[in-house]
């Protein structure tokens, strides 16, 4: 539901009755601890945005490489992200803390990556923006997406695994010489059990249908 200027003032769900012109599920998002997030795909000036963040990551927060450790290889990998993938960001008044993708938009199952910067961890913004990933790739009629993990990486499993991932496959190999292994994940997007929990109301109404035509908590 909108004012009359058009833009949309409800934070709650609950209180809103959603329109036709409304994304699979609600971009409007309060976390754990009441601060009020935007899920949304990125602009052209979220770029810069995304750059700074994955520029402050942790080392302990990079997984299989990525995001990459300097600002030249972190800007051509998000080229690469932003031109082949499916994005959502999360995003307050003045920063850009979460970045959720899958990749390639062509393939029938692409990667799934979610990130979230360390400050912002632990509040529900990673399981939010993934379900906003899982409902763009439903309307997209992917019929799954695919992951990787380490099996130490407990808090991204326990995350994956709330989101309905399923482990595949166990992969060894070497990295510079040690071994190492990673699972492969797999979530299917075939049922409109999976469909319906990407939603939230007001816009789970039983025609699931309408949202082909419109665009997409604790962790």
């Amino acid at each position: 539901m909108s004012d009359t200027d058009g833009a949309c003032s409800y934070w709650s769900p609950a209180d809103c009755e959603g329109s036709i012109h409304c994304p699979p599920r609600c971009p409007r998002f309060v976390d754990s601890q009441g601060d009020r997030w935007v899920v949304r795909p990125p602009t052209a000036e979220d770029r810069d945005a995304l750059v700074e963040m994955y520029d402050d990551f942790a080392p302990g927060e990079r997984a299989q490489g990525l995001p990459p450790r300097n600002r030249p290889r972190v800007r051509d990998w998000l080229d690469d992200c932003l031109g082949e993938g499916c994005n959502f960001v999360v995003a307050g008044d003045d920063r850009v803390v979460g970045h959720a993708l899958y990749t390639p938009t062509d393939d029938p199952e692409p990667e799934f990556a979610i990130f979230v910067h360390q400050d912002y961890q632990h509040r529900g913004i990673g399981t939010e923006v993934s379900k906003h990933v899982l409902a763009a790739a439903v309307v997209g009629d992917r019929d799954a997406l695919t992951l990787v993990v380490e099996p130490s990486n407990r808090p991204a499993r326990r995350l994956y695994d709330n989101l309905g991932f399923e482990t595949v496959e166990e992969v060894s190999y070497n990295q510079v010489g040690r071994p190492m292994g990673v699972l492969r994940m797999r979530r299917p997007l075939d049922s409109s059990a999976d469909t319906l929990s990407c939603r939230q109301p007001p816009l789970v109404r039983g025609d699931l249908s309408r949202a082909g035509t419109d665009h997409a908590t604790s962790d």
